[in-house]
């Protein structure tokens, strides 16, 4: 559903009339609606349960698609807003969802860890399906089919929403809201671990949220052609190949403590990234890189969530995970405004600011190492 919202990205919009100065303010309008209002449904999320937000995430997608096919085109604020909102339940509410029902099935930690790298690997290649299925939707007549990819949601939409709804069980919320503040400040934001986790993913969100709004515009500077349609597949293949070396590190021949092998993993995209900030002009060179960088992300994200299995309890995963990345919404939407509406920024230096965040990272996850010498906690046995 994501993807075939999403796949067409600017193209779209140009085909509708939608200005640079309406794109810039869209995007905005999108991540001020992640920063204020996505930052809590976490928190939301943990207080009424992952089932009935997975619920909101469909009605989000259902409304803009139906509003799409009817109108032509609806609002591109009220369609950033719905899609931005969902594409922050999409982040953390099903990860949380798949760890309480592994939770309740009493499942092996080794099939979580599984299940982890089977997201990612499994979410890359839903992209890179919408891609193929939004081409074929539309079968080269844009002008009269370039709204088949909204009925195709409308329908994974509604299925969705029936077999979660009735498919599906959750056991009742019983948490009050006082009891969830005294053990938030207690598990999470009392406990530097944690606080160096969340910084990690704060960055790691940043750095891939940047390069999706300037790797277009990076690849095809001084008017060099480029398919980019053939581009998109080629770095969300290389983020599915990064994922399946998450077993390997994490139990295999290759076996790395988990915050070793992301202090490996985030010094590598930090030097990949800076490369990029530099200009480099050759095409052939730049595809090289941001496969790389996939790649790591393929591994790091993973990675991320078995950390948060071993230091953050289930009933707070989800607020933790919507809190994490308020700092990554809030540096994107000052960097959109100063870079779209005053000039007063380089593509380059934001991506120079996202290199020196993945350094950081690094080093936040060589200091959780070191006071993470005592036994990790795992909440799936507490």
């Amino acid at each position: 559903m994501e993807g075939l919202l999403a796949v067409f990205g600017e193209y779209d919009l140009a085909f509708h009339g939608i200005s640079r100065d309406q794109m810039v303010i869209s995007l905005c309008i999108g991540y001020a609606t992640a920063l204020f209002v996505g930052t809590f449904l976490g928190i939301l999320s943990d207080l009424i349960g992952q089932r009935k937000v997975s619920l909101l995430f469909c009605l989000l997608h259902l409304f803009v698609a139906i509003w799409r096919r009817v109108t032509g085109h609806p609002s591109i604020w009220l369609a950033s807003i719905c899609l931005s909102l969902a594409s922050t339940i999409f982040f953390f509410n099903f990860e949380t969802w798949m760890v309480v029902e592994h939770d309740k099935l009493e499942q092996r930690q080794d099939s979580v860890n599984d299940m982890f790298w089977l997201m990612t690997f499994v979410e890359s290649a839903s992209f890179i399906g919408s891609q193929v299925v939004g081409n074929w939707l539309i079968g080269g007549h844009e002008k009269t089919s370039l709204l088949a990819p909204s009925s195709a949601v409308v329908i994974m939409a509604l299925s969705a929403l029936a077999y979660v709804s009735r498919g599906w069980k959750e056991d009742p919320k019983s948490i009050l809201l006082k009891d969830y503040q005294t053990k938030f400040r207690t598990y999470i934001l009392s406990d530097k671990r944690v606080w160096l986790l969340s910084w990690t993913q704060a960055t790691i969100h940043f750095s891939i949220a940047v390069f999706w709004i300037t790797w277009a515009p990076i690849i095809v500077a001084d008017g060099r052609e480029v398919l980019l349609g053939l581009v998109y597949p080629c770095v969300l293949g290389a983020k599915m190949l990064g994922s399946t070396a998450f077993s390997w590190f994490s139990s295999g021949p290759l076996s790395l403590r988990t915050e070793e092998c992301l202090v490996y993993a985030c010094i590598i995209m930090g030097f990949v990234t800076s490369v990029v900030a530099f200009d480099y002009q050759d095409v052939e060179i730049l595809l090289m890189l941001f496969c790389i960088f996939h790649a790591c992300v393929g591994l790091v994200l993973p990675s991320l969530a078995r950390l948060r299995t071993m230091y953050v309890p289930n009933d707070l995963r989800g607020g933790m995970m919507s809190l994490s990345i308020a700092p990554s919404n809030a540096l994107m939407l000052f960097l959109l405004i100063q870079r779209g509406f005053y000039q007063n920024i380089e593509n380059s230096t934001i991506i120079a600011m996202a290199a020196l965040g993945l350094f950081s990272a690094a080093g936040c996850m060589y200091m959780l190492k070191r006071l993470g010498k005592q036994p990790h906690q795992n909440w799936h046995k507490l």
